[in-house]
């Protein structure tokens, strides 16, 4: 993602600068490149903050998002005694399942029941837990062939994570640390775009007068040191892109203010994930506390197409039972319907396939975030970016490191990027930059106040670099 030396703080020697075809174009075709040419700095300098300061946050998600990327086979090992029973020769029926759960957690009221989807799954009672933080169940795991209560955990979530699940992704979301810890995933998923989009823009700037396609998507093997690590950097971030543009984006969904945002944009053009309708005819109302029961309810949906994993929500304030499809794979089974507990009979129906087109991509692009849309696949492809990215930041550090300058035998920071390039943008250029970046800002708030706080370091180190010759002057008189 950092495309030249100077993405690291560094401005590439001038015999290098001579030599690039980059210089070269500049010098046969200025009018062509005088945009370009006053645009790089400025790119240079966004992308070298961005790169050192955020890049700590890029490296806590990444490791944890790789820790997380595996949990549904660890989950099926830790937890197979509550998970996994033997299969039976017969099945009980669901409400005498359910009457042992409530038998293990007296008191307490359920708040959906996941049926055994075969033979060797135990069936998942969940009680609504006041006791615990928001977003926490407590889940009880019963044997459908002996009612055997397997185990009682704390799960979280609407796909109901174990514990182990649960422990990771608070890490990978906030650190544990609260409300304040999900600030850091936050400015993660703000700047990561940002970054990707201004490397890849300078990578292929800085490659473009290659005929050959190797040099852009390929590392160089035939040099050593800087060039090498910067072939392996740009390549890599080429090849990158398209994930962690679709990470980052999906990543903001579940953001404090810039997924606040979101909502509010995808509430205003109609894009939100639509829920089957539980209320009831006039006439099914008068039959009072009548109910069929969880058995013929999860008879009535199978028979209305509803196979596989579902998940069955009693009804509440005279409201029908509602029971959804929760395979999250491809295709996906989402499909749900509302059953009415005084006749059995289904009351309304809502198709996955009628979602609206935006809906679908949102619930689509939440499960390949997770992991869990194309099974291993996704999973390795989702492994595959985090060590891409922990590479890609890693050589960029060093890259750094390498073209430190060293004065008196004393190692210093690398300098930034040339400071005020932006005055020479063209303003045909400018003002849309200005323009994306206010909308910007005003739609990811921590990516525009994490902005104003480069732009202030920078002229810190603006002022800093200008008193010190005035400085000198004075303690040479």
């Amino acid at each position: 993602m950092a495309p030249d030396e100077s993405v690291i703080g560094i401005a590439p020697d001038p015999a290098e600068e001579q030599r690039s075809p980059e210089a070269e174009s500049r010098r046969t075709s200025p009018e062509r490149e005088s945009w370009w040419a006053a645009l790089r700095p400025f790119l240079l300098r966004l992308h070298f903050y961005a790169g050192v300061l955020i890049a700590p946050f890029l490296v806590v998600a990444a490791v944890t998002g790789l820790l997380y990327v595996f949990t549904p086979q660890l989950e099926q090992i830790v937890y197979d005694r509550e998970l996994h029973v033997p299969a039976g020769a017969t099945t009980l029926p669901l409400s005498d399942q359910v009457a042992a759960a409530l038998a293990a957690r007296p008191g307490d009221s359920v708040k959906s029941i996941r049926p055994a989807p075969t033979a060797t799954d135990t069936t998942q009672v969940i009680f609504d837990a006041p006791d615990l933080q928001e977003s926490y169940r407590r889940t009880a795991f019963v044997d459908p062939h002996t009612a055997e209560v397997r185990g009682v955990l704390e799960t979280y979530g609407s796909g109901q994570a174990l514990p182990l699940r649960a422990w990771i992704d608070n890490l990978h979301r906030g650190l544990h640390l609260g409300d304040a810890g999900r600030l850091y995933s936050e400015l993660a998923a703000s700047w990561l775009w940002v970054v990707v989009l201004g490397g890849v823009l300078l990578w292929i700037r800085r490659r473009r007068t290659s005929r050959r396609a190797r040099q852009l998507l390929a590392p160089e093997f035939r040099v050593t040191g800087r060039r090498r690590i910067l072939s392996w950097h740009g390549s890599a971030g080429l090849w990158a892109a398209i994930g962690l543009l679709f990470l980052s984006a999906t990543g903001l969904t579940w953001s404090t203010y810039a997924g606040e945002n979101i909502s509010e944009i995808r509430e205003a053009l109609a894009w939100e994930t639509p829920t089957v309708t539980t209320n009831l005819p006039p006439n099914s109302r008068s039959t009072g506390t009548a109910d069929v029961g969880v058995d013929r309810v999860l008879q009535t949906a199978t028979e209305h197409g509803l196979t596989g994993p579902v998940e069955i929500t009693p009804p509440s304030d005279g409201d029908a039972y509602t029971v959804q499809q929760i395979q999250r794979h491809w295709p996906t089974q989402q499909d749900s319907v509302a059953v009415d507990p005084a006749t059995g009979s289904v009351t309304a129906t809502l198709r996955f396939a009628d979602y609206p087109l935006m809906a679908k991509l949102s619930r689509w692009g939440i499960d390949a975030h997770m992991g869990l849309l194309f099974g291993w696949a996704n999973q390795l492809v989702l492994a595959a970016l985090m060590l891409g990215l922990l590479s890609m930041i890693f050589w960029g550090y060093r890259m750094w490191w390498l073209r430190r300058p060293t004065r008196a035998g004393r190692a210093a920071f690398g300098r930034p990027p040339e400071r005020g390039a932006w005055r020479r943008v063209p303003g045909r250029v400018l003002a849309p930059i200005i323009l994306a970046a206010v909308f910007v800002a005003y739609a990811l708030p921590l990516l525009g106040g994490s902005l104003l706080l480069f732009l202030a370091i920078d002229m810190t180190l603006g002022w800093r670099a200008r008193r010190r010759p005035a400085q000198q002057a004075g303690a040479g008189k």
